[in-house]
């Protein structure tokens, strides 16, 4: 295994091992601050983060407003909150040590205002902000103002290119690196784009190539390269290491740090990660963002595979294929399916799935009445987390809309998250995930329901394994 050279991150040179930035309160101040005392890069989500009283006790995030719009504004305020907290609490473990970074999502709600919060509150705290899940054209501009350091995260060589022509190249000198995530294997949101098949993954090092080609065009050879998902151990990595075509590299951590002994996430999920098996992790189109995500195969996700397939399209009068007249809702509303598709639909009735829902797309999905009531609840207790929502058509403009219809096909992604995060269900929510995640049952390193300190997964991350 090749020596890990140091390189320049956020003004300091440190290890090329950057812990990625989970979403709500999965990578926080006491993981982060634990991964830069290792001379590493720290980053802790500043999404919705938590936040403590002087007791430290967990505030908790209560809405009160009767609008979406109120309830986006109190939900503003718990997220500034948060994020100061947890860059207080990095900066305190870290030691002085390594640099730390905040993770947010350009998509998510009042992404400018939040960041604009959290940099003005914390001060000299964080070095750098990781930016992904959008085309984030003003993260430079706003983390120039406060003396920080920027890292777009990209899934292409086109995605950085037009950001650098529209924006970046006024704000060269505070580009802290450019984050390569690979889309078809890293956890979380993905960047996969319309003309990448998200069932033929494309390898990594020819794409990472094309990024640097076209960063060495605009004077940024000398700008790191993070490379970001499906990333397990840099003996699989050693020719990427000191690779003069790729120029300076430092790679990024996401789903290993989770079973650590500082990660913030339940036993429950701990327990989980090593029983998965290769394919538990897998790419869906579900997430109310549109984004690609990948997640573990649970009940959560079952559950809304077979909401979709309960799905047909309707016509509002008879028309075409649609003549086979089909009563719906409380008001009996006639609708026409196709033959075919009402004797479908009759079965799913007869099965317990009575409340037909409908979609922007004119179709149908069948659910039973329980869900139906936790759809509808879910999508009126919306406080406009992201800043457009195609569950509840929450957009963050002045209608406080997308103008149309919310889908009963998506989820309330704010909900399920904030669940998996502070409790022990593992299997009716949302569970983020590389695709490498099977790797914890296979790893000598965990036998026994081994559990490692940061400092010890990232001792052994310097050996190569």
């Amino acid at each position: 295994m090749k020596t890990l050279n140091p390189v320049r991150i956020s003004g300091r040179e440190v290890l090329p091992l950057v812990e990625g930035g989970k979403g709500i309160s999965v990578s926080n101040g006491e993981s982060s601050g634990a991964w830069a005392s290792c001379d590493g890069v720290g980053t802790f989500s500043g999404v919705n983060a938590d936040s403590y009283d002087a007791n430290g006790n967990k505030n908790p995030q209560n809405y009160f407003g009767r609008t979406r719009r109120e309830r986006h504004e109190e939900l503003i305020q718990f997220s500034i909150a948060g994020g100061i907290h947890q860059a207080r609490v990095a900066y305190e473990r870290s030691n002085g040590q390594g640099r730390l970074h905040m993770n947010i999502l350009w998509e998510m709600a009042a992404a400018e205002d939040i960041l604009h919060g959290v940099l003005e509150g914390a001060r000299g705290l964080i070095n750098g902000v990781t930016c992904g899940a959008g085309m984030p054209y003003r993260i430079a501009e706003i983390c120039e103002r406060y003396g920080v350091y920027y890292y777009p995260i990209v899934s292409s060589s086109r995605a950085f290119r037009a950001l650098w022509k529209r924006a970046y190249h006024k704000f060269r000198d505070w580009l802290g690196a450019v984050v390569y995530e690979d889309p078809w294997l890293a956890g979380g949101h993905n960047g996969l784009s319309n003309v990448e098949d998200p069932q033929r993954p494309e390898a990594p090092f020819p794409r990472v190539l094309e990024l640097r080609k076209q960063m060495r065009e605009f004077g940024l050879g000398d700008t790191p390269i993070v490379m970001a998902g499906g990333i397990w151990c840099l003996k699989e990595w050693e020719d990427w290491i000191d690779n003069p075509d790729l120029g300076p590299i430092a790679f990024q951590f996401g789903t290993r740090p989770l079973l650590t002994k500082e990660s913030p996430i339940s036993e429950a999920w701990k327990r989980k990660l090593v029983t998965l098996q290769e394919g538990d992790v897998y790419l869906n189109h579900f997430s109310p963002t549109g984004f690609y995500s990948s997640a573990v195969r649970n009940d959560f996700l079952n559950e809304l595979t077979q909401r979709n397939e309960r799905q047909v399209a309707y016509s509002i009068e008879a028309v075409g294929d649609h003549l086979a007249a089909l009563e719906v809702g409380a008001r009996k509303r006639v609708v026409f399916l196709t033959p075919h598709d009402r004797e479908r639909a009759l079965t799913w009735i007869a099965q317990g799935y009575v409340e037909a829902l409908r979609t922007p797309d004119s179709t149908l999905v069948f659910v039973d009445t329980p869900k139906g009531l936790e759809i509808r609840n879910d999508q009126i207790n919306c406080m406009g987390c992201l800043s457009a929502c195609q569950f509840s058509n929450w957009a963050q403009n002045e209608a406080g809309t997308t103008g149309k219809k919310a889908d009963p096909r998506s989820y309330c992604i704010q909900k399920t998250l904030q669940a998996i995060s502070h409790s022990d269900d593992c299997e009716f929510e949302l569970m983020f995930a590389g695709h490498n995640a099977y790797r914890f049952g296979r790893d000598p390193f965990y036998a026994n329901g081994f559990v490692p300190t940061v400092r010890e997964l990232v001792d052994r991350m310097k050996t190569g394994d």
